[in-house]
């Protein structure tokens, strides 16, 4: 029962066939590979977009943090949800590779910002002059840190809240597969037709040893993005192994049926507490789920096995908590099973 984190899953065997087919001989490095080459115009093509500039790394935080840093001026601001990933657990990477860019927290219901709540954010930093500073950057989490997903509608209520006050619209997708999965929309409906910049694509929660991507839709805006993935020493040498991973990862749908796996467990696992008389705090959208639990209950399950992390909520107090179940394309049905068993 290792619902711990979708992190903890292993590598898919057709991504982990890749890699070790990858290693068959020398190529090229630090992206002149003929698969990195491959590998980019692959993600042009799920995202219906043949101009993007797209760049391969291995790790979620680097690829927020360096595309926060390409969008937003040191002296600039970037709006997110309070509970968003760049906010709370990134160390202060976006901020810092930003030059000291600053973070404006908004509210939000269930990890969600609202065109309302986003606008009425902004209006909290008048921009009149360079005492200000500059509001450059919305960053929207999808799926979002709460398992809820923005649909193509929402996304684009959020991009032109952000169009009206002049800023550029970024998405953390550290889990997009599982938003795309969960709203049935095309990927391109999720990103660039409903305004979106810039894109940080993830794999490596999605079946993935070590895949993320950052896309920008509008080329100019890549421009020197090169050399800040290379100072920030995020650059692979040997690049090949991170093309491979997203080759096979898109490679006739995977992402997609792996996403919707995990997603169909999850909503399992809420299925499974609800008839124990347990119902998930939010929705479950995506492939996390989130259960108040009398704090016996969850010492005794997890005396069973389970693993969970810890999620302190508002509304718990000294008998009860709040705990939080990620699934993953790995996610069995004796898994499910067996936390039923415990209940």
């Amino acid at each position: 029962m290792n619902f711990g984190s979708d992190n903890a899953s292993g590598v898919h065997p057709r991504i982990m066939a890749a890699l070790a087919a990858a290693n068959d001989g020398a190529a090229a490095s630090y992206g002149r590979d003929a698969l990195t080459a491959q590998a980019v115009e692959a993600v042009r093509e799920m995202l219906a977009a043949p101009d993007a500039a797209v760049f391969l790394l291995g790790t979620g935080t680097g690829a927020n943090a360096l595309a926060l840093a390409q969008l937003c001026p040191p002296w600039g601001r970037i709006f997110c949800h309070r509970t968003a990933h760049i906010e709370t657990s990134e160390s202060g990477a976006p901020a810092w590779m930003a030059g000291g860019a600053q973070l404006a927290l908004v509210e939000g219901d269930a990890g969600r910002m609202t065109a309302a709540t986003l606008a009425q954010r902004i209006a909290d930093y008048p921009q009149v002059d360079e005492h200000d500073g500059r509001n450059a950057v919305v960053s929207i989490t999808n799926a979002t840190e709460w398992g809820t997903v923005h649909d193509p509608a929402s996304v684009a209520a959020l991009a032109g809240v952000a169009r009206d006050g002049g800023m550029a619209v970024h998405i953390d997708g550290a889990r997009f597969a599982n938003a795309v999965a969960a709203t049935g929309a095309a990927p391109a409906d999720l990103t660039q037709a409903a305004g979106v910049d810039a894109l940080s694509l993830g794999g490596t929660k999605n079946g993935c040893l070590a895949l993320e991507a950052v896309v920008f839709f509008h080329p100019d805006r890549a421009r020197d993005f090169a050399f800040r993935r290379m100072r920030a020493g995020h650059l692979w040498s040997k690049h090949r192994f991170l093309a491979a991973q997203m080759l096979a990862w898109l490679d006739g749908g995977l992402w997609l049926d792996l996403a919707r796996h995990a997603n169909a467990a999850a909503g399992e696992i809420a299925a499974t507490l609800t008839a124990a008389g347990h119902t998930p705090l939010v929705p479950v959208e995506a492939n996390e789920v989130f259960v108040r639990l009398p704090v016996p209950e969850i010492a005794r399950l997890r005396a069973a096995g389970l693993r969970a992390a810890d999620w302190p909520a508002e509304g718990d107090d000294a008998g009860s908590a709040t705990i939080r179940l990620v699934t993953s394309w790995a996610t069995t049905d004796a898994e499910i099973a067996a936390l039923g068993a415990a209940l």
